[in-house]
């Protein structure tokens, strides 16, 4: 069994486009360390790792862009139209984001950190080891229009984005704490702050 970790470790969740990143900004700016599974990944799959050798050696060089590492767009638009292609790259990409996470976890010598983690409740039985759970919550339609937004692409490609993660009720399920995004990102300052010191005082008590 892994050692749990020193922090109290809280794992911050949400669906796509949700505001996940705006919530990791206010913590960042209270001095807590985010660890973040979107930089695991990347990190896990750089050029020369042996992480991206396992996908070039599941999919192919024509995954590699000019510059040699991973043609992100191309490949996101090839797992999210093959489901069995998208569960072979998380097979590569997710243990090892696991790993990462839970080194740094591991060792963080503050209170308490925080994981950024998108797709935690579709993993969670690999992180029953975090002490909380944190949902940045919004509305599925306005998921939808940030993700268009954000990313510029066509609603069918982020209907079927946000159709492979888990249903807003699923995510809810397992929170201990939601933070509802769906009004001005403004407001976000207050919630943050009042969890920042309840999570505080969690780990003065743990």
């Amino acid at each position: 069994m892994s050692p749990a970790p020193r922090s109290y470790v809280v794992a911050l969740t949400g669906g796509i486009a949700a505001g996940k990143s705006a919530v990791t900004r206010r913590f960042a700016a209270l001095g807590v360390p985010v660890h973040d599974a979107d930089v695991a990944a990347r990190e896990v799959i750089a050029p020369g790792s042996e992480g991206l050798a396992a996908v070039v050696a599941a999919f192919g060089d024509e995954v590699l862009d000019a510059e040699g590492g991973l043609d992100r767009p191309a490949m996101r638009r090839r797992v999210f139209a093959d489901p069995a292609a998208r569960h072979r790259l998380e097979a590569i990409i997710h243990p090892r984001v696991r790993h990462w996470l839970h080194e740094r976890a591991l060792a963080d010598t503050t209170p308490y950190c925080l994981l950024a983690i998108p797709l935690l409740v579709e993993n969670i039985t690999h992180y029953r080891w975090v002490d909380r759970i944190l949902l940045v919550d919004a509305p599925v339609e306005q998921q939808l229009a940030r993700l268009i937004a954000r990313d510029a692409i066509d609603e069918t490609l982020a209907q079927r984005m946000l159709a492979q993660q888990a249903r807003r009720e699923e995510r809810l399920a397992p929170a201990h704490d939601v933070i509802d995004n769906s009004g001005d990102e403004d407001a976000l300052d207050a919630a943050v702050l009042a969890l920042h010191q309840r999570y505080l005082a969690l780990a003065a008590t743990r």
